[in-house]
């Protein structure tokens, strides 16, 4: 990376305190460099390095720098300093920061603002929280549909300048209502003396200021545009919502569902930044609840107790069956879990999906349990290993397999679907879980077919 490249001269500029060279090197950079060296840096460099940066550049570096590392500089700004960084920084991407910052700093941060900055950042805390308020900025064009296109071009240059992105301009009435929208190219490349209402493509899509991250997410999936503006109940226009912090929402979105689905609530910060502490509590519920669910598996061993006792042949094959079981079950979850959240699959999907897995199911484990039973009767040493009635066994496995697998299956598909019937984010139905699951049903499938097939064998 640039930081680690840059870093021998800045730090030896740091140690013999040449800040005159250190600001020519940075002010040959750019900002989303100079963002990536601070961010390689310790805390106490960055800080250190930001302190002697010019107030224009550093207010432009501190929003390409990471949410954690923002929180960190902020506690460590002189007032002065915090105050040209906070006002410079866009309404939605001070929001987040607002966010994440202890009580106190954020009242001192809300204190450095000026009046008007202020109304706006009280503004966006007053939605919920991950709604898309929270993440909207009120900085956009809007122009009248009455105008030319000559007026409207001119009336973006006057105001354009502070606006998130100029690439969808709003058209809205005198009350604020949005009418349309209209890209910026359209504009451009329209007759001077054109009415601004004439230029829509008529396809205008709005997002109102209570919908969560998840809808407004695939709203952008579904409508492919760079910008989406976001509107009240009466079709009040009150900001947008750009790309780039939907990619953001994104990411946290996905990061939260990957570590759900390892069986663990979602971290707040980065794995490295994450307290011990926390680490053990996000962790420990889940693994208790595991462990809880494979007690049922120790319950079931004692249950067929007996018949291991007069097959022990039979205990070889508990960890293939089981792992089998599990391996089929989280296959199936992550799928759905996946084409849930990007919403190719809707709730009212599920009968499709049961039978696509019924016979996903009996296909997948058919190919292991022909494997399985392949194994048993070809291999060399069967009869020293499995005894004289090897291919009871093998038939036995092979049985098994096709039902675990099947049952794997159709419990890690549906129990997504219930998940989010119940109102509870299906990334909760995590592979730990679903494997757990299975375990328990795996050792009764096993067992009851080895006692139909070997009956009068060896058991």
């Amino acid at each position: 990376m640039l930081g680690n490249l840059l870093r021998p001269d800045i730090e030896k500029m740091i140690r013999d305190k040449d800040w005159k060279h250190l600001r020519q090197e940075f002010a040959q950079l750019d900002p989303s460099d100079l963002a990536e060296i601070l961010e390689e840096f310790p805390l106490q460099d960055a800080a250190l390095v930001f302190r002697i940066l010019p107030r224009d550049a550093a207010a432009v570096i501190f929003e390409y720098l990471p949410l954690e590392l923002q929180t960190k500089l902020v506690q460590s700004l002189a007032d002065e300093q915090l105050v040209s960084v906070v006002n410079a920084m866009a309404p939605d991407d001070r929001t987040r920061l607002l966010e994440e910052l202890p009580p106190e700093v954020t009242r001192r941060v809300l204190g450095s603002l000026t009046p008007s900055e202020l109304k706006i950042a009280r503004q966006l805390l007053g939605y919920p929280e991950d709604s898309a308020g929270r993440h909207m900025t009120p900085e956009y064009v809007a122009v009248r549909p009455d105008m030319t296109a000559a007026e409207a071009l001119a009336y973006i240059r006057k105001h354009g300048k502070g606006a998130e992105t100029l690439n969808v301009i709003y058209v809205t009435d005198e009350k604020g209502r949005l009418l349309s929208d209209i890209r910026l190219a359209a504009l451009v490349m329209a007759n001077p003396s054109a009415k601004v209402e004439d230029l829509g493509d008529g396809q205008m899509f709005n997002i109102p200021a209570t919908a969560d991250r998840e809808e407004f997410v695939a709203a952008f999936e579904k409508y492919d545009r760079v910008a989406l503006p976001v509107t009240d109940s009466k079709g009040i226009m009150l900001g947008i919502i750009t790309i780039d912090d939907v990619l953001d929402v994104a990411e946290e979105e996905a990061t939260e569902d990957i570590q759900k689905l390892g069986g663990m609530q979602a971290l707040e910060a980065p794995y490295m930044d994450s307290p011990f502490l926390d680490m053990v509590k996000k962790r420990a519920g889940w693994l208790l609840v595991l462990f809880f669910g494979e007690m049922f598996t120790a319950t079931a061993m004692a249950y067929f107790e007996g018949e291991i006792k007069r097959a022990v042949v039979l205990a070889l094959f508990i960890p293939l069956i089981i792992s089998s079981g599990g391996n089929s079950g989280s296959q199936a979850t992550s799928l759905i879990i996946r084409s849930l959240a990007v919403r190719e699959l809707e709730l009212s999907d599920w009968v499709r999906v049961m039978k696509r897995e019924l016979l996903s199911g009996v296909a997948l484990g058919s190919i292991l349990g022909a494997v399985g039973f392949l194994r048993i009767v070809l291999w060399p040493s069967r009869l020293a290993i499995y005894g004289p009635h090897y291919a009871g066994v093998a038939l036995v496995v092979a049985i098994s397999l096709v039902g675990v697998v099947l049952f794997g299956t159709l419990v890690g598909s549906m129990l997504p679907f219930l998940l989010r019937r119940l109102g509870l984010d299906p990334a909760t139905a995590s592979a730990p879980f679903v494997a757990t699951l299975v375990d328990v049903s795996g050792l009764v499938i096993y067992f009851t077919a080895a006692s139909i097939v070997l009956k009068g064998l060896l058991l």
